[in-house]
């Protein structure tokens, strides 16, 4: 069982899903992105920057993000991710595929043994 306080790793493959549904709220920068996944997943998941960045010039490479230089709230410069036409279609994709291996996780769970 995983605590509150304890952190989880992500499964494999779904954390280009989680950077694309955060992406498609609107135009976020990398350590913000990281942030928001914390927050959204009530501090269970914890996005490692040597995990993101790669992700996110991945997605990039893809076509999936567009990127652009724009300042921080903090008056930093840092590259600022939006969510493409493209990006768009894949993230339907794979939120599709991920409910169904989370339907079919849930009805291994329910086998009475």
């Amino acid at each position: 069982m995983i605590r509150k306080t304890e952190k989880t790793d992500l499964l494999q493959g779904t954390l280009d899903l989680l950077i694309l549904k955060v992406v498609a709220l609107g135009p976020i920068h990398g350590y913000a992105i990281a942030q928001r996944i914390q927050q959204l997943s009530r501090d269970v998941l914890q996005v490692q920057q040597g995990s993101l960045y790669p992700a996110l010039h991945r997605l990039e490479n893809r076509r999936w993000l567009g990127a652009h230089w724009d300042a921080t709230e903090s008056g930093r410069d840092a590259k600022f991710y939006t969510l493409t036409a493209k990006g768009k279609k894949q993230l339907e994709r794979e939120t599709e595929d991920w409910a169904r291996v989370a339907d079919a996780i849930r009805s291994v769970l329910r086998t009475v043994s």
